[in-house]
């Protein structure tokens, strides 16, 4: 538990964690929590969304767009619904 701790207060992300440890990413985060960690938000930037926009649309799921740019696949989708983007049908293969 402890070297989960100190890996993430040296950088490495929830999801970066999940995998080196094979546990799910809010597993991670509640360790976290339970150590008394701050943990870190990641927002996207403006040109994050765009970037997101345009794989997105390139047929990219949101899972893929959402690990090119480290964050949850719901921070993804809830930012391309701000900006009017139409969502796919989570089956869609293009």
């Amino acid at each position: 538990m402890q070297e989960l701790v100190t890996a993430y207060e040296v950088g490495a992300t929830v999801y970066q964690l999940a995998d080196r440890f094979g546990i799910e990413r809010r597993t991670v985060s509640k360790i976290l929590k339970r150590q008394g960690v701050a943990t870190r938000w990641q927002r996207l930037s403006e040109a994050d969304v765009d970037e997101a926009e345009r794989l997105y649309a390139k047929g990219l799921s949101l899972a893929r767009v959402a690990e090119r740019l480290d964050v949850a696949a719901d921070t993804v989708r809830l930012r391309l619904l701000k900006r009017g983007v139409k969502m796919r049908d989570p089956h869609w293969r293009g």
